[in-house]
C-alpha cells in the first residue's frame, strides 16, 4: 500500500467517525450524513485501488472529494437552502461537484469553483448565524483553511525537493485534511473545549508570518542571484534567514492586534458595553460572567472568593488580569479575566467597563453569599424547632405521662376502697394529691422551658430583677446584683425578649457558679445596635476565658435572633455583652 493510499484510508476512517459524532450531537444532521457518506466513499475508493479496480477507484474518490465532502461543509452547521444566497451556493456546489465527478479533465477547475463557493458560504453563514453557529464555523474554517495553507506549503516543497519526495508529501497533505472533519465534530459537540477565537488568531498570525518570512527570503535570494548572475552559496542563505528571524517576533506582536480586530471587530464602547451588561447581570454569577465575556470579547472570566473559584466562563488562558470586587470598604472577592490572544494587558476601555461592572458583580456575589447564609439559617431554625419538639415529646412521654397514668390508676384504686376500707382510700387520695402536685410542677417546668412566665407577668426588666434577687454565690452567700435600665424599654419581639432573658440568666448563673465575685451588675439599654445588654462582675478573672457550654449557649441564642455576643475577662472582672435586634412585635 502506497503512502498516499494509506493516508486516504486514514482520512476516510476519520471522516466517517467524525460524521457519526456530529450526528450524535443532534446538530448539523445533513452535514453528518454527507460526512459519513464521504468517508465511506473514500474507503471504497481505497478498496478499489487495492483490488485493482482502477476504473472504479477514480470516480468514487472524485465523488467523495468533489461532491460529498463539499456538501458536508456547505450544510454545516445547518443546511439553509431556502434563502436565495444559500440556494445559489447549493446549486453551484452540486453542479461543480457533478462536473468534477463526471469529467476528470475539469477536476482542477471545479476545485477552484468549489473552494470559492465554500468561502462565500462561510462568510454568509457567519453574517446570519447565531453565537453557536459562529463558534462551530470558526472551528470548521480554522481547520479547512489551515489544511489549504498546508497544501500550498506542500506544493512549494514539492517543487523545491524534486519529484522523488512528491508521494510522501502528498500523503502528508491528505492526512492533514483529517483535521477538517475532526474540527467540524468539535464545533458542534464541544465548542468550548478551548477558546477558538484565540486559535483562529494564532493560526492566522502564524500563517501570515510564515508566508511573509518565506516570501521575503525567496525574494531576497532570487534578487541577489539575478544581480550576481550565479546561485547563492549555503552560507549567505543561512545569514539571510538569521537576519529575517529577528523580525518574526515583532511581526507576530503587530499582527495579533490587527488580525484580532479584523476577525472580531473593534473593542466595545465602554458606556455601551456597561449599559448592555447592567441589563443582563442577574443573581447567577455564571450568567454574569458569560455576559462580561461576550460584551468584552474575552476568552475567560471567573469569580473567586477566599481562594476558591465560585463561578467561571470560558476556557482558562495563561495570561490573566485580576480585579478586586468591593462593597464599600469590604472586599468580597475578585474577578479574573483572561487576556485575548496578542494582548499584553487590558485596554483602558476594557478596564473602564470592568470597573463599572465590579459593583454589580460584587452585589451578585454578596447576594449568593446571603442566599447561602439564609439557607443555613433556615436549616438551623428547622433543626432547632425539631430538637425542641423532640425534647417536649421526651419530657411529656417520660415525665408527665407516667405521672398522669399513676393518677388515673390511683383514682380507680381509691374508688374501689372508699366503702370497704376508708383508711386505705384516704391514703390513696393523699398519694393522689401528691402525684397531682408533681404533675402540675412538671407542667410548669415545661411551660417555663418554652417561655418564662415572669416575662408575661413582669416584663423583661421585672423578670431580670426578680431572678437577680434570688442569686447566691458559690459560698452560699447572697450575691448582690444591680439592674440598670436608663430608659423605658420599647416593645420587643417575643424572640428577642426570651433571648435577652436567657442570656442574662445564663451570664448571672456563670457569675454565681464560677466567679469569685462579691457583686454583679446588669445593664439594659436601647441604642443604634438594638437592645444592648451587659453583665459585669468583680471576680477579677486574671486571664483569658476558655469558652464553655454556657458561653456557647449564650452566643447561639444571640445568633438565632440575628444578634451578636462577646464575652471576655478584664482585670476588674468578667464582661458579657450582647446586641440584639428589637424585632417586630405583633
Amino acid at each position: 500500500m502506497t503512502p498516499v493510499l494509506a493516508a486516504t484510508a486514514f482520512l476516510g476512517v476519520v471522516t466517517t467517525a467524525s460524521g457519526w459524532f456530529v450526528r450524535q450531537s443532534g446538530r448539523a444532521q445533513w452535514s453528518a450524513v454527507f460526512l459519513v457518506l464521504g468517508g465511506i466513499a473514500l474507503l471504497l475508493g481505497c478498496a478499489a485501488v487495492v483490488l485493482d479496480l482502477d476504473g472504479a477507484a477514480s470516480p468514487v474518490l472524485r465523488l467523495a472529494g468533489c461532491l460529498l465532502l463539499p456538501l458536508a461543509v456547505l450544510a454545516y452547521p445547518r443546511l439553509a437552502w431556502r434563502e436565495p444566497v444559500s440556494f445559489v451556493l447549493l446549486v453551484v456546489v452540486v453542479a461543480a461537484g457533478v462536473l468534477g465527478v463526471a469529467w476528470e479533465e475539469s477536476f482542477e477547475l471545479m476545485g477552484f469553483v468549489l473552494v470559492g463557493a465554500l468561502l462565500v458560504h462561510v462568510w454568509w453563514a457567519l453574517e446570519r448565524g447565531d453565537a453557536e453557529d459562529r463558534r462551530a464555523l470558526a472551528w470548521s474554517s480554522l481547520a479547512w483553511i489551515g489544511a489549504g495553507l498546508a497544501a500550498a506549503f506542500v506544493a512549494f516543497l514539492s517543487e523545491s525537493l524534486g519529484s522523488a519526495s512528491v508521494p510522501e508529501l502528498d500523503a502528508v497533505f491528505v492526512a492533514v485534511l483529517a483535521v477538517g472533519p475532526v474540527a467540524m465534530a468539535v464545533g458542534v459537540v464541544r465548542p468550548e473545549v478551548v477558546d477558538v477565537r484565540g486559535l483562529v488568531t494564532r493560526a492566522v498570525v502564524a500563517a501570515t508570518v510564515l508566508t511573509t518570512y518565506v516570501s521575503v527570503g525567496v525574494g531576497l535570494t532570487s534578487t541577489v542571484e539575478q544581480v550576481s548572475g550565479r546561485p547563492l552559496e549555503p552560507t549567505p542563505i543561512v545569514v539571510i534567514c538569521a537576519v529575517l528571524a529577528f523580525g518574526v517576533r515583532p511581526l507576530q506582536v503587530l499582527l495579533r492586534g490587527v488580525v484580532d480586530q479584523l476577525l472580531f471587530g473593534d473593542r466595545p464602547d465602554p458606556l455601551a458595553a456597561a449599559t448592555s451588561l447592567a441589563d443582563r447581570i442577574g443573581d447567577d454569577p455564571a450568567l454574569a460572567l458569560a455576559a462580561v465575556r461576550e460584551a468584552l470579547v474575552l476568552p475567560y472570566a471567573s469569580i473567586r472568593a477566599g481562594g476558591e473559584v465560585l463561578a467561571s466562563s470560558g476556557a482558562e488562558v495563561t495570561h490573566t488580569r485580576v480585579l478586586p470586587l468591593r462593597l464599600g470598604e469590604d472586599e468580597v472577592g475578585e474577578v479574573v479575566v483572561g487576556l485575548r490572544a496578542g494582548d499584553l494587558g487590558l485596554s483602558r476601555a476594557d478596564e473602564d467597563v470592568l470597573r463599572i461592572m465590579a459593583p454589580l458583580l460584587a452585589q451578585t456575589l454578596r447576594a449568593r453569599q446571603m442566599s447561602a447564609d439564609l439557607q443555613r439559617s433556615r436549616e438551623a431554625v428547622v433543626a432547632a424547632v425539631e430538637e425542641e419538639r423532640r425534647r417536649l415529646r421526651r419530657d411529656l412521654h417520660d415525665g408527665l405521662g407516667p405521672t398522669l397514668s399513676g393518677v388515673a390508676f390511683a383514682t380507680d384504686a381509691a374508688r374501689n376502697q372508699v366503702r370497704s376500707d376508708p383508711d386505705k382510700a384516704d391514703e390513696l387520695l393523699v398519694q393522689l394529691r401528691s402525684d397531682t402536685a408533681h404533675a402540675i410542677t412538671e407542667i410548669r417546668r415545661l411551660v417555663e422551658g418554652l417561655r418564662p412566665p415572669a416575662l408575661d407577668e413582669l416584663g423583661l426588666e421585672g423578670a431580670v430583677r426578680q431572678h437577680a434577687s434570688t442569686l447566691h454565690s458559690s459560698a452560699g452567700l447572697p450575691l448582690p446584683v444591680s439592674v440598670s435600665v436608663p430608659t423605658a424599654l420599647p416593645a420587643l419581639s417575643a424572640a428577642t425578649e426570651v433571648a435577652a432573658y436567657r442570656i442574662v440568666v445564663e451570664a448571672l448563673t456563670n457569675v454565681a457558679r464560677h466567679a469569685s465575685a462579691t457583686c454583679a451588675s446588669v445593664s439594659l439599654e436601647v441604642g443604634d445596635r438594638g437592645l444592648v445588654l451587659t453583665v459585669r462582675d468583680d471576680g477579677g478573672a486574671g486571664g483569658a476565658w476558655t469558652p464553655g457550654v454556657g458561653i456557647a449557649s449564650m452566643r447561639e441564642r444571640a445568633l438565632q435572633v440575628g444578634g451578636t455576643l462577646t464575652a471576655y475577662a478584664t482585670d476588674a472582672g468578667g464582661v458579657v455583652e450582647a446586641a440584639l435586634p428589637l424585632g417586630v412585635t405583633e
